[in-house]
């Protein structure tokens, strides 16, 4: 305990700008800051600005960056290429009520790399993304619920959000998931309007489809649900989805937001997965403000075409803005098939290192992930589903630990969340990643270590 405490005053020490300032937004911000996603220990790291590969903070530390602005940043900072592209605009102008040539260059690049984005259209946040997405579903079936899976982040939308926070009674977890809204006040009606569904359960996705299929507009689905564990989904899981929603004329609606850096094409190709509509955002941006939604033409008709008004009006006073538009085709021309392929040997990489560790000291962990994502769990075996990625107490304490101890290394490592590499980074990086986590398990969870709370 005493060696703790002397840690945390270190740590204290090392970022007294950052707390100078977390004490001066407390004035302005009910609660310090304007995302809840910001992460405090117990105050959060003020960034002074990003290298590549690192960010640095206020009080000058330098620390590998495996947030990345939660998976945003595949180029990590300061990309040259979408600097160059952002100060070419910046005197040109920055957002206008006319289209530019920028929004067409995105969505070709786009529309050519996804096989299901006939058609795609561009707002400014993965929320937004998902929200239109369900409202065009809806639009196209003239149906007012979901499914969606339990556990899963999806953004703020009401109808998307119930059922993403979900936790045991002190009974255990209800047999059948129960889609709670996310606050107090939320409309009774909007649970009445979302089904959950658990992750790689076959039986239950059939079931539970087939008893509502009348008013079902769409399966949400993120391929590879980050926030509920970055799980795998099975094969048997994905083909039960696919033809039980298609015998019901179910749209299925992939969330890539996060897990469109999976590769060239996607997410949902690489798990045999054909969605009707696909949101987008985050990489496709270049660290700017953006979603997309993109789908099969005839679906995409609901917002309206050349010759018919929308069934489903879309606008915003910000969607497809030049410096978004000019950022992300930087960003996504530059991250060809090679770079992915880059990226993904070195994800294989990291996850086969920190696999090799946890079996060399038979220590109560399991790694998941693919390509340029992994997440590190405090369980014996990896996850398949939402309720067994779930912390216990003692298990949110290993996990806080980690984080501190990776801090400690010089690396940010998200907690509770998808971890991720960027394209600056080299072989040196993940070198010293799997040297952190060996040293923490030798050192905080090794045979007979104190597990002090």
């Amino acid at each position: 305990m005493l060696v703790q405490a002397t840690n945390r005053l270190r740590q204290a020490s090392a970022r007294s700008r950052s707390k100078h300032l977390f004490d001066r937004a407390k004035g302005v911000f009910t609660d310090g800051t304007t995302r809840a996603s910001v992460e405090r220990d117990p105050f959060p790291i003020y960034a002074q600005r990003g290298e590549g590969a690192y960010l640095v903070d206020v009080d000058g530390n330098r620390l590998l960056d495996l947030n990345n602005n939660f998976t945003t940043l595949i180029h990590g900072h300061g990309f040259a290429h979408v600097s160059e592209a952002v100060v070419d605009l910046l005197r040109l102008g920055t957002c206008f009520a006319n289209p530019t040539e920028h929004e067409i260059a995105l969505a070709e690049l786009l529309t050519a790399r996804i096989p299901a984005m006939e058609r795609v259209r561009f707002v400014n946040s993965g929320t937004e993304a998902v929200m239109f997405a369900i409202k065009a579903a809806r639009a196209f079936t003239a149906r007012p619920a979901i499914a969606r899976i339990e556990g899963a982040y999806h953004g703020a939308y009401d109808w998307a959000e119930a059922g993403q926070g979900v936790s045991p009674g002190k009974d255990g977890w209800d047999p059948i998931p129960i889609p709670t809204p996310t606050y107090r006040g939320t409309p009774s009606s909007v649970a009445d309007e979302v089904h959950l569904l658990r992750f790689n359960d076959v039986e239950g996705l059939e079931r539970r489809l087939s008893a509502a299929s009348d008013r079902i507009a769409c399966v949400l689905i993120d391929p590879m649900p980050s926030r509920a564990g970055l799980l795998h989904p099975e094969p048997t899981f994905i083909e039960a989805l696919s033809e039980t929603a298609h015998k019901y004329g179910i749209l299925i609606v992939a969330d890539e937001v996060l897990n469109l850096r999976q590769g060239y094409a996607g997410a949902s190709p690489r798990y045999g997965l054909k969605p009707d509509l696909v949101t987008a955002g985050k990489i496709i941006g270049g660290g700017f403000p953006i979603g997309a939604i993109g789908g099969r033409e005839e679906v995409m008709r609901v917002f309206g075409t050349e010759n018919a008004q929308p069934l489903l009006p879309q606008g915003g006073t910000f969607s497809a803005n030049p410096v978004s538009m000019a950022a992300g085709l930087a960003a996504m021309e530059a991250m060809t098939s090679d770079a992915f392929d880059r990226l993904e040997a070195m994800g294989e990489r990291l996850r086969a290192g920190l696999r090799a560790s946890i079996a060399s000291r038979d220590a109560r962990f399991s790694v998941t992930g693919a390509a340029s994502l992994f997440r590190i769990h405090p369980k014996r075996v990896a996850p398949l589903e939402y309720r067994d990625a779930h912390l216990s107490a003692e298990e949110a304490w290993i996990m806080r630990t980690m984080s501190r101890y990776f801090l400690e290394a010089g690396i940010l490592l998200p907690y509770g969340a998808a971890a991720c590499l960027s394209t600056p980074m080299v072989h040196s990086d993940i070198d010293r990643i799997l040297s952190a986590f060996d040293e923490f398990l030798e050192a905080k969870i090794g045979p007979g270590k104190e597990r002090a709370k």
